[in-house]
């Protein structure tokens, strides 16, 4: 809506009537009445694309987990000790070998100890690892433990029950005996050759080599446990190396 504005004879302004003319804040007949509204800009994609923006410069890269394997991880043998004794290693693995190996899983009959458990594990992981045999092919496998003090949990426990004449359970007597976990093992993993527990990593590996010499075993599964910070196991599958005496 406008206003007109007349002159009257004194000179002086008067306002006249108003007049109904069509302008952006009216109507002409027949067209509705619009307000005029500030355009609306999306920023929604702007915003997003700004954000992934300086995510990107702000990002790291997130890596894998870090192996966790002690700085000072034991061995049960190397690649070289193997070889100087006519022996190749065709797998291997380890406890712990990640940052998830943080609890050794549970084995039935085992208790209170990591002893046992990190062995078996070791071991399921070593012997999962080797190569893929002929249906007819069934080597014997020697196992050898190897461990410079034992089952010290098992031990501390035991002393600590027989000094305050508590009564210890039948698993504790089965497991008092380091190489108790070879039996299962073998039990596992149907295998049929000799069980030997030493303490000194380079008299099992010795030992390895004659039993498959003697014909007693055709491979040997080498496992060394050794308890402490953190608790450690390392397994090694052994055969004979190609050209090595039989």
């Amino acid at each position: 809506m406008s206003q007109t504005t007349e002159t009257n004879a004194d000179g002086l302004e008067q306002k006249a009537t108003p007049q109904n003319l069509p302008t952006e804040m009216t109507a002409a007949p027949g067209r509705a009445i619009t307000a005029a509204v500030p355009q609306q800009v999306d920023r929604s994609a702007a915003a997003d694309s700004a954000a992934a923006e300086s995510q990107a410069d702000s990002a790291t890269v997130v890596s894998a987990p870090a192996v966790a394997v002690p700085a000072l991880a034991i061995t049960a043998a190397t690649p070289d000790q193997a070889a100087a004794l006519g022996l190749t290693i065709l797998a291997e693995a380890r406890w712990p070998e990640s940052a998830h190996d943080h609890t050794p899983p549970n084995l039935a009959g085992f208790i209170l100890s990591t002893f046992s458990p990190i062995a078996a594990e070791a071991a399921a992981r070593c012997l999962s690892r080797r190569p893929v045999m002929a249906a007819t092919d069934s080597p014997v496998t020697a196992i050898l433990i190897v461990t410079s003090r034992g089952d010290r949990q098992s031990a501390a426990h035991v002393a600590r029950t027989v000094a305050t004449n508590g009564v210890l359970g039948p698993l504790l007597f089965f497991q008092a005996v380091p190489n108790a976990v070879a039996g299962h093992v073998a039990a596992r993993w149907n295998l049929t050759g000799p069980v030997v527990c030493l303490a000194d990593p380079a008299s099992a590996l010795e030992s390895a080599a004659l039993l498959i010499e003697d014909g007693d075993a055709d491979q040997a599964l080498v496992i060394r446990v050794e308890q402490g910070a953190p608790d450690q196991a390392h397994a090694v599958l052994l055969q004979p190396s190609l050209g090595a005496r039989p």
